[in-house]
């Protein structure tokens, strides 16, 4: 296969992917990573041979087909080795959050009977550790692999390995197994299961979606085919957690199936100055990494001079309707004026920002994850950098809908993919079945069944259908509210547009059963702060800052623009400022920031109380 086309390529496992790139290309650039300041690069040569060693080494130490291979760390090349080598062996990998605290972990493991465990590094090594001996332990773990052993000279070594120790053992057992793990290579099946993606659980405990190589493989074809991605036009900074379906769609997947280059971001907190740096082909974003551009960009304009900023709210107010008109035109420039002013205002100004936040070379931008206000994509529109919307989840092995040039309509979130059918519910909630669907849950008939109902996979998310076939997205099923006035109120549109403020972080809307809208408002602890500072407000912690009177009067101003854009009925009467930011680690956030609100509702009880009076 020396054309390495991607129909012929999605018809594979993950591992025969790399296996072709590796042979048609070896010594083509795959991978690269910062080591002490310097870019180490890794060729698809390199990279199939250091996953087929890892393969053999977990076969030495008895990862057999089937078995199922956690991996707990920041990204890194080796959690890319540790994933794929798994499926070589034709078993799983499954990520684990790095912030997932050793309960979450020790659940997952149990759960999914982990028998070896890759560890980024001590912090996650100890909390395998704990987990395995309180609480019941980790009966199947046979084996914990750590990348990083700084801080573990000490360690009990009868069960621990370096990840390096990993790979000699492959290069010592090559002769003995090597023809065994090229057997398994060459006998898998698209069918097969390749990764095992732990919901992050907005309610209840996680569930183990199983998907295929052909869930994954399908749903990252479609995306390379529609944007037209190869490896001279696309490149990718991997930042966001491997555990997540929609990075190890976009940066493992498709880097797979269009030979690009993924670079590995130092850190989530450093992923502006990378960007930056690599100066990527494409970017996914989640709402939240959006929005902190967008923010870093606002701040850096105040600290300007002041003709620098009257520059800047001219370029945003003459661009604003020129993205408007765009967007509405599927991304086209209206007209030939339109795009002349663009260009001028891009050397005078755009162009800059751009570079400012890494996106100068940015063909193709993606935000998913979650609902977004369409106020944060204009802005980057405006600024002349398309984000397309997509929509996804777990359970559709990544994207399942998506924006593209000609479907770029503001709120939407573009066309269903190529081969994937949709229907609606009568209560308008999505329904879709196709070969990105998942397998089902591990261990868990009951949740299979109930997911994938008459052959459908019901997604929970009720949406619109417009007239030129992109789905808008209205909210979570379970999460529309209704008044005890029998009005059915969004939340997601109500808080997206209060966090389109720079000063709130997160907001929750309250309504459910009772006479009007209420919210739970988390401040913007950095914002907030500099507003403070800038008017002499003295404040130590995050608590006293929230509790400041003149702090309220700041976000009952944002709160007031937020009720005069939608109905009476819709309007937030009253809003209690949350006095602790909102955790992961204290349950009230899933691993991927999303609010946990039944979770929410029972801790700010109490504040929920002060809002209406009783608890009921």
């Amino acid at each position: 296969m020396t054309a390495l086309d991607v129909k012929q390529l999605e018809a594979l496992t993950l591992p025969q992917v790399l296996a072709a790139r590796a042979k048609a290309h070896p010594s083509a650039l795959a991978l690269r990573e910062k080591v002490r300041g310097i870019w180490r690069r890794t060729t698809w040569g390199d990279y199939f041979r250091d996953v087929r060693l890892t393969a053999i080494g977990l076969y030495a130490l008895g990862f057999r087909p089937g078995d199922r291979l956690a991996i707990a760390s920041e990204n890194t090349p080796e959690w890319y080795y540790a994933d794929l080598a798994a499926q070589m062996l034709g078993g799983a990998g499954l990520g684990i959050y790095p912030t997932n605290p050793w309960p979450e972990l020790q659940y997952i493991l149990r759960h999914a009977r982990v028998k070896l465990v890759v560890c980024g590094d001590q912090e996650q090594a100890d909390k395998v550790i704990d987990a395995s001996r309180f609480e019941g332990g980790l009966p199947d773990l046979e084996m914990l692999i750590c990348v990083d052993m700084r801080g573990m000279r000490n360690y009990d070594r009868s069960n621990l390995m370096s990840f390096a120790d990993l790979i000699a053992l492959g290069q010592k057992s090559e002769a003995a197994h090597g023809a065994a793990v090229d057997a398994l290579l060459a006998a898998g099946k698209p069918e097969d299961t390749a990764i095992i993606v732990y919901t992050s659980g907005t309610t209840g405990m996680p569930k183990g979606a199983m998907l295929s190589h052909r869930n994954m493989l399908y749903s990252a074809a479609r995306v390379v085919d529609t944007a037209g991605l190869t490896a001279e036009t696309y490149s990718v900074v991997c930042y966001l957690p491997l555990c997540h379906v929609a990075e190890r769609s976009f940066s493992l997947c498709m880097h797979l199936l269009s030979g690009a280059t993924v670079n590995f971001a130092e850190s989530v907190d450093t992923v502006v100055e990378n960007l930056r740096e690599i100066a990527p082909l494409g970017f996914l974003g989640v709402p939240r990494i959006w929005e902190k551009m967008q923010q870093r960009i606002l701040f850096r304009v105040k600290d300007t001079t002041p003709l620098q900023r009257r520059v800047f709210d001219a370029a945003m107010r003459l661009g604003r309707p020129i993205a408007e008109r765009r967007q509405a035109n599927g991304g086209a420039f209206a007209n030939a004026r339109d795009g002349l002013v663009y260009r001028l205002l891009y050397l005078i100004c755009f162009r800059a920002l751009q570079r400012f936040v890494g996106l100068d070379c940015v063909r193709c931008g993606f935000c998913g994850g979650a609902t977004v206000s369409p106020e944060v994509l204009l802005f980057f529109w405006t600024l002349g950098v398309p984000v397309y919307q997509i929509y996804g989840m777990t359970e559709t092995g990544g994207v399942s809908h998506m924006q593209r040039p000609g479907f770029t309509r503001a709120g939407c979130s573009g066309l269903v993919i190529d081969g994937l059918e949709q229907t609606l519910a009568p209560d308008g909630e999505l329904l879709l079945r196709g070969p990105s669907v998942f397998k089902g849950y591990l261990f868990d008939a009951a949740a299979t069944a109930k997911a994938l109902e008459d052959g459908w996979l019901h997604t929970g998310d009720v949406v619109e259908i417009e007239d030129n076939g992109e789905v808008r997205v209205i909210d979570r099923k379970k999460d529309i509210l209704i008044t005890s006035g029998g009005k059915n109120i969004t939340p997601s549109l109500i808080e997206n547009a209060l966090k389109d403020s720079l000063y709130i972080r997160e907001a929750i809307l309250l309504g459910d059963g009772r006479h009007f809208v209420s919210a739970l408002i988390q401040i913007d602890y950095e914002t907030v702060g500099q507003w403070a500072q800038s008017r002499g407000i003295a404040y130590t912690t995050y608590r006293t800052l929230a509790e400041n009177p003149e702090v309220r009067d700041l976000i009952q101003g944002e709160v007031d623009k937020v009720n005069a854009r939608f109905a009476r009925v819709e309007n937030i009467r009253k809003f209690v400022l949350l006095t602790k930011e909102l955790d992961h680690d204290d349950g009230e956030l899933t691993a991927t920031m999303k609010v946990r609100r039944r979770v929410i509702e029972q801790k700010f009880r109490e504040e929920i109380v002060a809002i209406y009076g009783s608890a009921a």
